[in-house]
């Protein structure tokens, strides 16, 4: 890729990202005290159901009995990119056991053949799940990409990593813990 063009698609992740910032920014001046409070450490994560890139449908309560990490990513999000290789390696040596990734892609500010070259450039063998119109996003009150909970084998959120990239040795400590329990 010639500088130029380089140059100019670093910009425009850039500008993406300054977007999404003043678009959350703005929601977050506009809570009110009536609002159901952001899902964290010991609350139930909230159900959902959605759409996955394969045509199926996927439900995080279908889930229980496994520990999950529900990773919120978008393609264009350099964080997200960065963490992408530790998830899937940690996938592969404990799905056998008990671990499970549901990876909720922001698809309302995403498109799908990006998407696609996303997973595919990773090659991701876990769930994608497609959040065409923002709701389960919404509903976990998703400020910044990535964001990921980390889920019991009951279903309560035991950790909230806001940002990232997070660690392989974090994901890989988390994941043995819950599985302990």
């Amino acid at each position: 890729m010639q500088p130029t063009r380089r140059r100019l698609l670093f910009i425009g992740i850039l500008a993406l990202g300054l977007i999404w910032t003043l678009i959350s920014a703005d929601k977050i001046g506009s809570t009110t005290a009536g609002l159901i409070p952001a899902p964290q450490k010991g609350f139930l994560a909230p159900d959902f159901t959605l759409e996955t890139l394969d045509g199926n449908s996927i439900t995080l309560s279908d889930l229980r009995g496994r520990v999950v990490l529900v990773n919120f990513w978008a393609s264009w999000c350099p964080p997200c990119r960065a963490e992408m290789p530790a998830f899937q390696q940690a996938f592969q040596d404990y799905h056998g056991q008990g671990f499970e990734i549901l990876a909720v892609n922001a698809t309302a500010q995403d498109n799908l053949r990006d998407i696609a070259a996303f997973v595919e450039e990773y090659n991701l063998s876990f769930p994608i799940a497609l959040d065409a119109d923002g709701s389960v996003n919404e509903k976990y009150q998703v400020r910044s990409l990535p964001t990921s909970y980390f889920v019991d084998k009951e279903g309560i959120i035991s950790e909230v990593v806001i940002g990232g990239p997070i660690s392989e040795a974090l994901v890989r400590a988390r994941i043995e813990e819950l599985l302990k329990e």
